[in-house]
């Protein structure tokens, strides 16, 4: 059974855990989103933490921002707990948040390397669809002749109808 809280600033050492056990480092990350005044949900299954995701009602992304429509961000889920239905519980409470709020669409996005494939494939899969606009790097549009790294900020913004 997968079960879902919503992260107080007393789950940033767990938060930081998660982290690590997937290979990233940032710090003051998720000091910084609770700041900023993100909903971070945390998953937890067989006992112990095994995702997580932010749930923001004011995204950097342009179109997000001009038509108020609020972004999953930072999805990740640790590899042991991966193609277990973890991900997608946590899509689905944020689906709801944002619902309760009256929105009407959110938005993810994804990157765009071969190592975010089973993103790319389960937001499809969720009813996500591109939004039209291309490709963004650190949410700016990209144009077609500049030269982008595909790193974690190269990606495809997407949209879906609630």
């Amino acid at each position: 059974m997968i079960k879902l809280r919503q992260a107080t600033q007393d789950d940033i050492p767990a938060l930081y855990a998660l982290y690590d056990e997937m290979g990233k480092k940032d710090d003051g990350y998720f000091e910084d989103c609770f700041e900023k005044g993100l909903i971070i949900l945390i998953a937890s299954t067989q006992g112990r933490d095994a995702g997580f995701a932010m749930l923001n009602f004011t995204p950097k992304y342009a179109l997000y921002k001009a038509l108020d429509i609020p972004e999953i961000q930072d999805l990740n889920v640790v590899p042991g707990a991966r193609q277990k239905g973890v991900a997608t519980v946590i899509v689905n409470k944020c689906e709801e948040l944002a619902e309760e709020q009256g929105k009407t669409q959110i938005g993810i996005s994804v990157p765009l390397n071969a190592s975010y494939g089973p993103a790319q494939r389960l937001y499809i899969k969720l009813g996500y669809m591109p939004d039209g606009n291309g490709i963004t790097y650190d949410r700016e549009p990209v144009d077609a002749v500049s030269r982008y790294p595909a790193d974690d900020d190269l990606c495809l913004m997407m949209l879906k109808d609630l």
